[in-house]
C-alpha cells in the first residue's frame, strides 16, 4: 500500500468532507478531476480508503444513551475470540468493537434508545453468552467529538 504527497493530501480533503465532487478535490490538491478519480479509485481498491461514511447523531436518531463497554472473556481462545468478534460484527447495538490489550479483551461503543433496552441488550449479548466473563459499563455524559479522521503521514519523496 503505497501512496504518495498528493495521495497524502487527497486523504486530508476526503477525511474532512467526503461529498466534495472530483473537480474540488482535484482543485485542491493540484490535479484534474479525471486524475483524482483515478487516485481516489487506487486509494481505495488499495484498501487505504476503507469505506465513505456519514457520521449520525445517535440522539437525533432516537438512540441517545451511548455507552463504552469494557468485556473480559473467559479465556483467551482463538475460537472463543473469534465467535465474539462475529457476535460483535453482527449486532446493530456494536457501533464500534476493539480487540484490545490490557484489563479487557473487547473495547464496544454501543447505543441505545432507553437504559431499560440496554438491559435487555445485556442479558441477550453478555448474560447468555458462556465465553464472557464480565463486562463493565461507562455511560457517555458528552461526546466530545465524533469522527474517523487519521493524520496522515505524508511520505519521503527520494
Amino acid at each position: 500500500m503505497q501512496y504518495d504527497r498528493t495521495d497524502a493530501r487527497i486523504l486530508e480533503i476526503v477525511q474532512k468532507n467526503n461529498r466534495l465532487t472530483s473537480e474540488i478535490i482535484g482543485e485542491l490538491a493540484g490535479l484534474s478531476a479525471t486524475a483524482c478519480q483515478r487516485r481516489l479509485k487506487r486509494l481505495r481498491s488499495d484498501g487505504i480508503i476503507e469505506s465513505d461514511v456519514s457520521i449520525v447523531s445517535a440522539k437525533a436518531v432516537g438512540r441517545p444513551i451511548q455507552m463504552l463497554v469494557l468485556v473480559s472473556l473467559e479465556r483467551e481462545r482463538a475460537d472463543i475470540i473469534d465467535r465474539f468478534k462475529k457476535a460483535i460484527k453482527s449486532s446493530a447495538e456494536v457501533v464500534n468493537g476493539f480487540y484490545v490489550t490490557g484489563d479487557a479483551d473487547f473495547v464496544l461503543y454501543i447505543t441505545a434508545r432507553t437504559m431499560e433496552d440496554y438491559e435487555q441488550f445485556t442479558r441477550r449479548f453478555f448474560y447468555e453468552n458462556p465465553d464472557i466473563k464480565g463486562f463493565k459499563t461507562m455511560v457517555v455524559m458528552d461526546r466530545v467529538k465524533a469522527g474517523f479522521a487519521i493524520p496522515v503521514e505524508v511520505p519521503d519523496e527520494g
